[in-house]
């Protein structure tokens, strides 16, 4: 890499950069660099050159600086603001209230590839610089790769709607609590907000045990709980095309695919009974079409635990007395602060004290599905069974007042007496 600079002897040095300083051409994003024979190299912005009016009795020459060192102050600016400055500098002196709003102040790092949000640079004044702002966010960002997300298709699929910008190829890995998952990101979504959720299924005791995974994805789960939950074997369930692919690639990279079956289509038809131990039921807003087939996958003579995620709403109401807490299932790890409460994403990426202790709400919510699924299971094997509430785990956050909220439940058939 080479910067642009202007050379004089160190004894104009000094008078030299207050020029650069007075006129803003000096480059602060590197040091100055010193030269052969006394001379003194300063970084200028190369697009505002034709702008230089020195006075005649500082002689310079124009030169390049190969591997320019970064200043102090460039090695202290956080990325989003060496974004700034770098699109600051490529506007020249166009900025705007506007354009600060379109500027990202976070995004999603997959490997060499940055996502961006669907509100990014939105404005009329970023078209007209075509690939040279893509190129810029790459190099500001440290990456090659530049895509933006819109809004996820109602589909069925979840199928994000995304663009590339940078780059010929979608395709990314993604390293999360030792797990490598790879998708294409403009065919596949990635939700970083399950993180607590994954976390926690990784560490529920599974050794030995047969799992389906009914909504597999791109593996968010079943890999979770074939690495680090010691499940003997996880039938994966997963009607799009795209994230089939992905979960077979997900399945290589981390040497489990021995022992995962993936069930491509539907996971209503799926033919599958009295196989296994646990059922993972991993969609929102709600998994209640896939209860049926969790009930017919459960070993009949044993039973297992279901895991139903569900969006509940909850209104806002006056605190409540203080209730006791559902115990969690042992191997979860919540995490709680001094107030006893836990904290969980929310989708946009904030912080929202959930609250540890059961609301109402989900209680009620909870209750009722118990009562179903007792219902399901009994209806279809001819026998009654008892199911319990192990657990009642708040994920994340929707507003308004929605909660994304997963039960485990366990199922028992009652044994004659």
């Amino acid at each position: 890499m080479a910067v642009p600079a202007l050379a004089t002897e160190r004894r104009f040095a000094q008078r030299l950069r207050e020029c650069l300083e007075e006129e803003q051409l000096l480059d602060g994003r590197y040091q100055l660099q010193q030269g052969p024979g006394r001379r003194v190299a300063l970084p200028v912005l190369e697009e505002k050159l034709s702008q230089l009016r020195l006075p005649p009795e500082v002689p310079c020459e124009r030169v390049w600086i190969q591997g320019p060192v970064p200043s102090r102050a460039a090695r202290r600016r956080t990325p989003a603001q060496k974004l700034r400055d770098e699109l600051r500098r490529l506007l020249g002196g166009t900025w705007s209230e506007e354009l600060e709003r379109d500027v990202p102040h976070a995004w999603q790092r997959h490997g060499d590839l940055v996502l961006l949000s669907e509100d990014s640079f939105q404005a009329p004044p970023w078209e007209r610089l075509g690939s040279a702002l893509w190129e810029t966010v790459a190099a500001a960002l440290g990456a090659r790769r530049v895509a933006r997300r819109g809004r996820v298709m109602p589909d069925g699929m979840r199928t994000p709607s995304v663009t590339l910008l940078l780059g010929q190829d979608g395709w990314v890995e993604h390293v999360d609590n030792g797990i490598r998952y790879t998708f294409d990101v403009t065919k596949c979504m990635f939700s970083p907000g399950n993180i607590t959720e994954k976390l926690r299924v990784a560490s529920l005791p599974c050794s030995g045990e047969v799992l389906v995974d009914l909504f597999a994805g791109i593996g968010y789960f079943t890999l979770p709980f074939l690495v680090h939950a010691g499940a003997a074997f996880v039938h994966a369930c997963e009607w799009n095309s795209h994230a089939v692919e992905a979960l077979h690639r997900t399945l290589v990279l981390n040497g489990v695919q021995d022992r995962c079956h993936i069930h491509a289509g539907d996971s209503r038809q799926l033919e599958l009974r009295d196989v296994a131990d646990r059922v993972n039921l991993g969609l929102i807003p709600s998994s209640e079409g896939g209860w049926p087939v969790a009930c017919r996958v459960l070993k009949k003579d044993t039973g297992g635990v279901l895991h139903i995620h569900h969006n509940v709403e909850t209104p806002p109401a006056p605190a409540p007395p203080q209730a006791p807490a559902l115990p969690a299932e042992r191997g979860s790890p919540e995490a709680t602060g001094s107030g006893g409460e836990a904290q969980h994403p929310t989708e946009d990426g904030g912080k929202e004290m959930l609250g540890a202790r059961l609301r109402p709400e989900w209680q009620r919510w909870a209750e009722a599905t118990a009562t179903r699924i007792q219902g399901m299971l009994a209806e279809l094997h001819g026998r009654p069974w008892r199911t319990s509430i192990l657990h009642i785990e708040a994920v994340k956050s929707y507003a308004p007042h929605v909660h994304h909220l997963v039960l485990d439940l366990e199922c028992r058939p009652v044994l004659p007496v």
